[in-house]
């Protein structure tokens, strides 16, 4: 009985598994078989049409912008040093971090009891000597006017003279009247050439003391250089940074105390390569005047300055290759400051028959894909002028002049497929189209 009931269950399921091996084959022979909506349609499966967006190809003028990074630099700063050693006994309230200071403005003051007595001393002593040179001017009017008086008396001895001598030749006269007429006119003569040396003696007294005179004024515009010294002002309009000076601290001569930087005179520090430079310069090698639109970027925004090149660096910094290039700030430079670290957009000159197009638009192999009439797809090499952020500027020859290519291509797209404008309207379905659709679905599945 047991042997029986088994083979009833074996032959049970071995019907079972026939079955259902039927129904399998008939499925599969069902779904090899074209549709009834295909055979009355009499086509095939249709082919496969991929959406894409597409982009209009016009040649044109384009000014490329180049974009480099760089930092915001002073173009006129001042550094305050102490002119004098000593302590700073006065202290003005705008000389602290991001103080505003004007031109001449008094900044701070050292102790000046040192150099105010040395200026003192200065004076006295110039006017010691402004009144040894009117003693010596004075000695040398009187020296003149002995001299003066000498010679009158030298001429009179000498009139004596001729007239003994005259008296002797008319045998008037005697031998030792001739002789004394003559030894007074000697004297007098004598007399004459000690004035003369006393004129000189005090001529030379007036030299000595207008030297000293000199020597006493020298002194004295060095005290007044020294007083001077002990205070600091502020050279020109700007801002106070780097301050290091503190009221009632001592300092050391020479030393720094803080730094002024004119806000308007702000210039930004740009490193290119070579072949960022060369496309900047003209046919004899000078730097075009090219505008330049200064970005600072942060979390909350941005802030956007203009300026324009204005040079480039005389000489090339041991280790680099490239050039380093200063555009000085125009306009919007006010809330920016020395050490930030900007995006510059630098103008180009113009670039004609040219177009600018999506980077995501160029393959790997330097082609774009061109669409047909009927959306069928070709590759055609294009040649790339620059590379400017996400775009590219493209040379656009005349067979692409007017055409349409694909803005961002993906991996299912390449030669010979068939796509659709992903802004065109999506063509309308026919009712028999969509049956046939739903019917391959259908056969599918």
């Amino acid at each position: 009985m047991r042997f029986l009931t088994r083979g009833l269950m074996g032959l049970f399921l071995t019907f079972v598994t026939v079955a259902l091996l039927f129904l399998a084959a008939l499925q599969i022979w069902q779904a090899s078989l074209p549709s009834e909506g295909d055979a009355r349609q009499g086509r095939g499966p249709s082919e496969q049409v991929y959406v894409a967006r597409l982009l209009n190809i016009a040649a044109g003028q384009v000014q490329p912008e180049l974009q480099v990074f760089g930092s915001v630099e002073s173009r006129r700063e001042l550094q305050l040093r102490a002119g004098a050693s000593g302590r700073i006994v006065e202290l003005a309230d705008a000389l602290q971090e991001g103080g505003t200071v004007v031109a001449g403005q008094l900044l701070a003051r050292i102790d000046p009891s040192a150099a105010q007595a040395a200026l003192d001393n200065g004076q006295a002593q110039r006017d010691d000597a402004e009144g040894a040179l009117a003693d010596a001017r004075r000695s040398v009017l009187i020296a003149q006017q002995d001299l003066a008086a000498a010679e009158r008396q030298a001429e009179l001895r000498e009139a004596a003279v001729v007239r003994q001598q005259e008296l002797s030749g008319r045998g008037l006269g005697t031998s030792a009247d001739r002789e004394t007429a003559q030894l007074a006119a000697s004297t007098a003569e004598q007399a004459v050439i000690s004035r003369r040396a006393a004129l000189a003696d005090a001529e030379s007294a007036v030299t000595l003391s207008e030297s000293a005179l000199r020597r006493s004024e020298v002194d004295l515009s060095e005290a007044r250089r020294e007083l001077a010294d002990t205070e600091l002002r502020a050279g020109f309009d700007g801002r106070v940074t780097n301050v290091t000076v503190v009221q009632g601290g001592l300092v050391s001569l020479n030393e720094q105390l803080a730094t002024i930087i004119d806000p308007d005179a702000l210039e930004v520090q740009i490193p290119l390569s070579l072949n960022q430079f060369a496309r900047l310069v003209d046919a004899d090698g000078k730097l075009g005047d090219h505008p330049v639109t200064v970005v600072l970027d942060g979390s909350a925004g941005q802030l956007t300055a203009k300026a324009q090149l204005d040079r480039a660096a005389a000489s090339v910094a041991s280790g680099s290759a490239g050039r380093i290039v200063f555009a000085r700030i125009t306009e919007g430079g006010a809330a920016l400051r020395p050490g930030d670290f900007v995006r510059s957009h630098i103008t180009e000159p113009a670039v004609a028959d040219a177009a600018v197009v999506p980077a995501t638009a160029i393959g790997a192999d330097g082609a774009v894909l061109v669409a047909d009439a009927n959306g069928r797809l070709t590759a055609m090499l294009v040649s790339i002028l620059r590379r400017q952020a996400d775009d590219v500027v493209i040379r656009v020859p005349p067979e692409l002049e007017g055409a349409r290519i694909v803005a961002e291509r993906a991996p299912q797209l390449g030669t010979g497929i068939r796509i659709r404008d992903a802004e065109a309207p999506e063509p309308a379905t026919s009712e028999a189209d969509r049956q046939a659709q739903r019917d391959q679905g259908q056969g599918r599945g």
